[in-house]
């Protein structure tokens, strides 16, 4: 079942069959349950993520409410800390539904991408995208929330892995 929800996952898209085979033998599949925390805003971060079905919630905690980010459906991923040296997770990720998961250990990522420099390098450029993408919702998040009105261009940046293209926006000066 790994191998072919990463054969046709969008993050994995264009790698090697050789690639993803090495990555489907670090995966594991996970069922989420509705409304649990699968990852924890301040935890070490030790795994990334395949969304295969359900959705996700990107959420960010303050002392009085959760603000909702950004909502991920299958064809995403997060988790992305994990890649990181000593990281800790920086949004918790809540699921919305019944939700399955591709786990993958941050640390078997790092060592399969030194044997790999190829598919490393790669694997860091789509992940980069995902940081990109995670970073304007939250952008555009926090504008909507000080009452900056948001508005839609035609320009729309294709973030790898996420499956969906997500508009540029600017907010109106």
């Amino acid at each position: 079942m790994t191998l072919d929800c990463l054969r046709n996952h969008p993050f994995t898209r264009g790698l090697t069959q050789s690639q993803i085979q090495l990555l489907s033998s670090l995966a594991t599949t996970v069922v989420v349950e509705e409304d649990e925390i699968v990852l924890e805003e301040g935890q070490r971060s030790e795994a990334f993520y395949f969304l295969i079905s359900g959705s996700v919630a990107v959420e960010m905690k303050s002392p009085v409410c959760t603000i909702n980010l950004q909502v991920l459906g299958p064809g995403e991923v997060f988790g992305w800390s994990s890649l990181l040296d000593m990281q800790d997770t920086l949004f918790q990720v809540r699921s919305r539904e019944r939700t399955t998961v591709l786990r993958l250990s941050g640390r078997s990522l790092i060592e399969a991408f030194l044997d790999d420099a190829e598919l490393g390098a790669e694997f860091m450029r789509r992940t980069l995208k995902v940081v990109a993408g995670r970073v304007k919702a939250t952008e555009l998040r926090f504008a909507e929330m000080c009452g900056v009105r948001v508005r839609q261009t035609h320009l729309n940046s294709h973030i790898p892995g996420t499956g969906t293209s997500v508009p540029f926006r600017s907010a109106d000066t």
